[in-house]
């Protein structure tokens, strides 16, 4: 999805808004005089409570990954269950995040924010009402589907944080906005463990009503903060075009394998190490002790590999880390076999290191890619005004697809668990599954973007 501003040419003493709804009708981020007068603090602004407000989606999209630690033999559910409340959020997220991108341009930044924002209190609100030992397994999964609304914020948070920034600042200001809003995977985590090592096992309403002052606190702040973009406008041509180019398919495939696998390990982790090593995970605070340790170190890292395909290519980072995670998935394979608690742990913390890694790689592949074709383009005859804007409208209507597509690897990596459990007792054949995919994805990196052809893209 893509979000355009039309240049005008004067020069306002303030960005220009309309009513109390805080309407910018004039927005030049590619101006550098206007940018450097007024709108980077404006863009700026807009950024630290978009951030806020993405963390606190990611929190209460990730919840059901904490809240099902709560869920002991009073409540009746086996690992497959539980699995399955992990699994239905994902699912929903990722659904969600495509007309949550279409609506910043429709309602506006900072409107959809506050309505977003305000959103996730009906997931918490459910969750506190239902959640107490005799609730059926039906009930919590479709409370847990609600919280699903939380994955839909970080589509919404980009293109708004990219429609404010100018190009040469975008990779900057859509990485903070990302890694703060994975980092609250790891948040709710550290929370959980909190209330478990405090309030005990039994008592998970306390993390339910902990975001709720967090959530009001990121709506009213969006409501007095950001701004709305009156230039901002959906360019479904660009999807329509996108959605036909293979490209699009390709690193929607590979976003599954960085992007799906963080989510997925993320909404995991707590209850593989409990079904798994029962014997050293037999209290819930055992188990999060550790659990926000992956996704905090996969948040944190996110950036470097943005930075590492600036230097040498996001094609070469992602096909080396695509490697890097097979080797991962096999050490945990491995280490499951053997019951090896510290192996296992060494290799399921690297896979999220290297999922957060490729999460930035795979993301400045994109914006690679259709420069390439503009160049090739020019080559041939192209206006470079014309190639370049094409280039850039295409670039974002595809990680609109590939982050809403990504997504549902998350929902895969669940899946994968609970038929593994299910049918084996252990997670050996979602492991095995999880390497042969890693495989996949580093082959077809080498051969569309790395291997020597005439047919090559330069530059990805």
């Amino acid at each position: 999805m893509s979000i355009t501003a039309t240049p005008v040419t004067t020069v306002p003493e303030e960005p220009a808004s309309q009513g109390q709804g805080r309407w910018i009708q004039d927005w030049r981020p590619e101006d550098p005089v206007f940018w450097a007068e007024k709108g980077e603090r404006v863009a700026r602004r807009n950024l630290l409570y978009s951030i806020l407000s993405e963390h606190i989606g990611f929190s209460v999209w990730s919840m059901w990954s904490v809240l099902v630690l709560f869920l002991g033999p009073a409540y009746g559910f086996d690992a497959a269950d539980k699995f399955l409340l992990t699994c239905v959020p994902t699912l929903v997220g990722s659904v969600l995040r495509l007309p949550y991108t279409f609506a910043v341009a429709k309602f506006g930044g900072r409107n959809w924010t506050v309505f977003s924002a305000a959103l996730l209190l009906v997931p918490v609100g459910l969750g506190a009402l239902v959640l107490e030992p005799g609730v059926s397994l039906g009930t919590l999964l479709l409370v847990a589907s609600v919280a699903g609304v939380g994955g839909g914020n970080f589509a919404s948070s980009m293109a708004n944080i990219n429609a404010f920034y100018p190009e040469r600042r975008k990779g900057w200001a859509l990485g903070l906005n990302a890694g703060g809003g994975n980092l609250g995977v790891a948040a709710v985590q550290l929370i959980g463990l909190l209330v478990l090592a405090t309030a005990g096992k039994d008592h998970p309403r306390v993390v339910l009503a902990i975001y709720v002052p967090l959530i009001v606190l990121a709506a009213l702040g969006a409501w007095w903060k950001m701004d709305n973009l009156a230039q901002a406008k959906n360019d479904k041509r660009a999807m329509r075009r996108v959605c036909r180019d293979p490209h699009t398919w390709i690193m929607s495939l590979l976003y599954i394998g960085t992007f799906g696998s963080f989510i997925g390990f993320g909404f995991a982790f707590g209850q593989v190490l409990q079904v798994q090593f029962k014997a050293d995970f037999d209290t819930p605070i055992k188990a999060a002790y550790l659990t926000f340790l992956g996704p905090l170190l996969g948040s944190l890292i996110r950036p470097v590999g943005g930075l590492l395909a600036d230097r040498v290519g996001g094609a070469k980072v992602t096909f080396v880390n695509f490697i890097a995670m097979a080797g991962s998935a096999g050490i945990v394979l491995l280490a499951s076999a053997q019951q090896s608690l510290p192996l296992f742990l060494a290799g399921f913390i690297a896979l999220f290191v290297f999922s957060g890694l490729g999460n930035g790689s795979t993301y400045k592949m994109i914006p690679a890619i259709f420069r390439a074709k503009a160049a090739a383009q020019v080559m041939h005859g192209a206006d470079l005004e014309a190639a370049g804007d094409e280039a850039r409208r295409l670039s974002s209507a595809l990680i609109g697809v590939a982050g809403a597509i990504g997504a549902f690897g998350g929902v895969l990596v669940n899946l994968a668990f609970r038929q593994s459990f299910l049918e084996t007792g252990n997670g050996n054949l979602a492991y095995v599954a999880f390497l042969a995919f890693y495989a996949v994805c580093f082959a077809v990196t080498w051969t569309v973007y790395l291997r020597p052809s005439s047919h090559r893209l330069v530059g990805v």
